[in-house]
């Protein structure tokens, strides 16, 4: 049981229960011939600093493009003819009938209505749901294999997120601030933007920082009017009056803290005070969109109802890794509405026309900037979709083989990376995991997962539960 400190044991339980774990630690010195009247060694910052990589990485940010809810693969980069022959026909017996979401079923396969076209000089298959982002083709590395172990939305994004299918885990981007820190001390080192005021499934969780102190969760941004509230000060407040409030309130904090060392939200609340103030100076003028040309706007499709808002997310998640930010993620569909059990064609043809042309200019710009380079740009959602019909003109969940694809930070762009069978329902050739994803992320950012390392509770954790191994072939 873990010992609880307090300010001045105030009841003789409280007496016998500090001296309780003294006498433990007695034991425990004579055991290892430490002195415990030593002043204890000065505990590590936990702020995220800037830290050195494992090997000298291409990718210095990630951009992290997540359909919440489960694109469909096989109506987008998964081109399959073979379901088009074998539509409203079960799925054949040579297939192991999958456990889905709705349970194990074996209904008619589901054809695909889109055109596909091979685009780029690579000629890599791409409907024309993506007609913007197939004129990227030479720049994307498409992992077709990939799989998870979340068969629902709450599993499924927890582990794409977090890379367990239970709550409670440091999410990757946690993982990406405590292993790297942030380059700009002024501005969060991992930002969240969602596309509406949809509650993402499992809420908060999917950029927590889990067991790790709370410094590196994510801060989430708004998606329209004011990005970052009540940054400003109160009317009346100058920033002298505020700097002195603050000093005051960190004095009272960290008198408190002082006897609740594992108590990491009041640190994190205490850095959060400070970070907010930095930001003052510096936040307002890089989430200021308006001073961006009127043709970088219409790149990234805001003079359109359909695509301003994720066009103004991916523009300023644009700002925000050419200014220092290490880690941002973007949510479409906030709320899971990629999940198309049922009139996949209107649900997914929207959510697409949505995203495709700020995609197609959030890596134009990236490009044109110089910055795709050092830049990871991740597309994909929690799982793909069945090659089987749901509710007759929709598709079920599928984890066990669907698309991501990356582009810049260093990868093989125009080239395809694994396989699915030929009606796209189970990844059969270089399968990989939610962990091995992770791996493969952390890796193009110069860190070995493997290095990357964290204890909890006497046990050393890992992003990946050390079942992970970073698929090095995708790396240029």
């Amino acid at each position: 049981m873990s010992c609880n400190n307090f300010d001045i044991p105030t009841s003789r339980r409280q007496f016998l229960r500090r001296a309780g774990c003294g006498f433990g630690a007695v034991a425990l010195a004579a055991l290892t011939r430490e002195n415990v009247l030593a002043a204890p060694e000065e505990a590590p910052a936990i702020a995220p600093l800037p830290k050195f990589p494992d090997h000298t990485p291409r990718a210095k940010n990630v951009i992290f493009l997540f359909m919440e809810g489960g694109p469909s693969h096989l109506d987008t980069f998964d081109y399959k003819p073979l379901l088009n022959e074998l539509a409203g026909q079960p799925l054949p017996a040579s297939f192991k009938p999958p456990l889905t979401a709705m349970g194990e079923k074996n209904t008619a396969l589901l054809a695909c209505k889109r055109t596909w076209k091979q685009r780029g000089q690579s000629g890599l298959w791409i409907s024309d749901w993506f007609e913007k982002v197939a004129e990227h083709a030479d720049d994307l590395a498409v992992i077709h294999s990939c799989a998870s172990d979340g068969i629902n939305h709450a599993g499924g994004v927890c582990s794409m997120n977090t890379g367990s299918v239970f709550g409670g885990r440091p999410s990757l981007g946690a993982w990406v601030s405590y292993g790297l820190g942030t380059e700009n001390k002024n501005l969060p080192g991992f930002v969240v933007i969602k596309d509406s005021e949809g509650t993402v499934v499992n809420g908060v969780r999917n950029w927590g920082s889990g067991f790790m102190p709370a410094v590196y969760q994510g801060v989430e941004f708004n998606s329209d009017g004011v990005p970052i509230k009540y940054l400003d000060n109160p009317k009346g407040v100058t920033n002298e009056r505020q700097r002195e409030k603050l000093d005051l309130l960190g004095e009272f904090n960290r008198q408190y803290g002082e006897t609740r060392a594992d108590n990491t939200e009041l640190e994190a609340r205490i850095r959060g005070y400070e970070l907010a103030y930095r930001m003052q100076a510096e936040a307002p003028a890089i989430v200021d969109l308006s001073k961006e040309t009127e043709a970088t706007k219409q790149l990234y499709g805001m003079d359109h109802e359909e695509t301003a808002v994720f066009g103004r997310n991916c523009l300023l998640a644009r700002r925000l890794v050419e200014n220092g930010v290490r880690f941002v993620q973007l949510y479409s569909g906030a709320g899971s509405k990629w999940d198309s059990h049922k009139n996949i064609e209107p649900l997914h043809s929207k959510l697409c026309r949505s995203v495709d042309q700020p995609i197609a200019g959030l890596l134009s710009d990236l490009k044109a900037r110089g910055l795709l380079d050092e830049t990871l740009v991740i597309w994909g959602g929690e799982f793909g979709r069945t090659p089987m019909s749901e509710q007759g003109d929709g598709r079920d969940h599928n984890p066990t083989g669907f698309t991501m694809w990356m582009a810049g930070g260093g990868v093989k762009g125009g080239q395809v990376f694994g396989a699915t069978d030929d009606l796209g329902l189970y990844a059969v050739e270089d399968r990989l995991h939610v962990h091995d994803i992770h791996a493969t992320i952390l890796n193009m950012l110069g860190v070995d997962h493997t290095k990357l390392i964290y204890s909890h509770k006497g046990r050393p954790e890992r992003i990946d539960q050390n079942e992970g191994h970073a698929y090095k072939k995708i790396v240029s």
